[in-house]
């Protein structure tokens, strides 16, 4: 068995693990597609059908990866390593390695690898966290959640920037990109190396987990709630672009939307352990709603109306991702069993949440009339600020009564 951690110690390293998976998952949608568009000269088309079919299987194997979590919990560490190990490489390939073969068929295969790897150490992350928070004593649900997203936030930051820094001090700055992750990745690897549980292999619970109501009305939760991310994460540059009419503010837009989220990561901790985390999440809701309302009237040039827009958003979207997953785990740690299957069902409705965004609405702007990049008529830019920010808040108050329908103990009766 592998050695565990005393309670208490290791929040650090997993706030570090948790901004190297971070990492790891921004490049997927941000720097590839650019990338191999620009070196290989290949077609926005066949980049977004590629990736369009990539997400697609990453959904649909989620459950199986949660089975194999599950049945391997007794190599759990070897199991860790073997999965970094295959991240890393798929990020050198995609980044640092000339294509052997069809720049394509490469493109595919790296990011195929990269998502089951991302995926796979996702699950067993979050799964993890539901025994390490019971050690940390009461509270330690909102305590590792406040630690390990205000991580994974900050992850996604540097990210985003990292290569953009390094193109004025480095010849190819995404293979320094792809390099600095590998340090990253086996510092952080070496540094949890103690972190993981190997307990005896169970059996991947999915029946006993959907049978739970407490676990199904979450989900539905989880899937709803996360609805109007995937909403304005699938519409935002066609707003800034279209509607905005500023492209060239898109990138600090998004780094400012992150960074709120990662600072108030820990302000809805410590507010939850004040008011409840319900009413925490229900206050972070309602920020949210009142941030897509103030969207519904922007126009052209309204840059600085929308910043504010992105830090009030990034803040709410911050009280989705500490509390929401806390109150999850802690439904796992109640149920006794199949953290891991619990968890991959959980990144299952997240995922699914954005390939449905993207399936509905890109067609039906589409027959609204709206064109990407070129002049467009009135009626189709308010089908987008109808879609960007009207429908999030009716999904927000969706969600909102779904989460007043729970009848789960407060993570504060730890």
């Amino acid at each position: 068995m592998i050695a565990v951690a005393t309670p208490g110690a290791g929040l650090a390293r997993c706030s570090l693990f948790a901004a190297m998976l971070a990492a790891a998952g921004l490049p997927i949608y941000l720097h590839a597609p650019k990338v191999y568009a620009d070196a290989h000269g290949l077609s926005l088309a066949a980049l977004g059908a590629t990736l369009a079919g990539l997400r697609l299987v990453d959904v649909l194997q989620d459950p199986a990866l949660g089975w194999l979590a599950e049945r391997t919990r007794a190599r759990r560490g070897a199991m860790v390593a073997g999965a970094v190990a295959l991240m890393v490489g798929a990020m050198l390939g995609l980044f640092a390695v000339a294509p052997p073969v069809a720049p394509l068929a490469w493109f595919a295969l790296m990011l195929a690898a990269l998502f089951s790897g991302w995926s796979f150490l996702t699950i067993v992350f979050y799964a993890e966290g539901v025994g390490r928070a019971a050690r940390l004593g009461p509270l330690g649900h909102l305590r590792l959640a406040g630690w390990r997203e205000a991580g994974a936030l900050l992850g996604v930051c540097i990210a985003a920037v990292a290569p953009l820094a390094l193109g004025g001090v480095v010849a190819t700055p995404f293979a320094a990109f792809a390099c600095g992750f590998a340090g990253l990745a086996l510092l952080a690897t070496v540094l949890m190396r103690h972190e993981w549980q190997g307990t005896a292999a169970t059996p991947a619970a999915f029946g006993p987990l959907l049978r739970a109501a407490p676990v199904r009305r979450l989900l539905g939760l989880a899937l709803v709630n996360a609805a109007p991310v995937a909403v304005t994460s699938t519409l935002f540059l066609f707003f800034v672009e279209s509607r905005l009419a500023a492209p060239e503010v898109a990138g600090p837009l998004l780094v400012l939307f992150f960074l709120s989220a990662a600072c108030s990561a820990p302000v809805w901790s410590r507010l939850a352990t004040r008011i409840g985390v319900k009413r925490a999440l229900l206050c972070g809701m309602g920020l949210a709603i009142a941030a897509f309302v103030g969207a519904l009237g922007l126009g052209a040039g309204d840059v600085a109306a929308f910043a504010l827009i992105c830090a009030a958003s990034g803040a709410a979207m911050g009280a989705d991702l500490v509390l929401l997953p806390a109150l999850f785990a802690r439904e796992m740690q109640r149920q006794g069993q199949g953290e891991a299957a619990g968890f991959a069902l959980w990144s299952f409705v997240s995922k699914l949440s954005l390939a449905l965004a993207a399936a509905l609405l890109l067609p039906l702007l589409q027959a609204r009339g709206f064109t990407s990049g070129a002049t467009n008529p009135p009626e189709a830019l308010a089908a987008l600020t109808l879609a960007y920010a009207g429908l999030p808040c009716l999904l927000k108050l969706t969600a909102i009564a779904l989460l007043l329908r729970l009848d789960l103990p407060e993570l504060t009766d730890d």
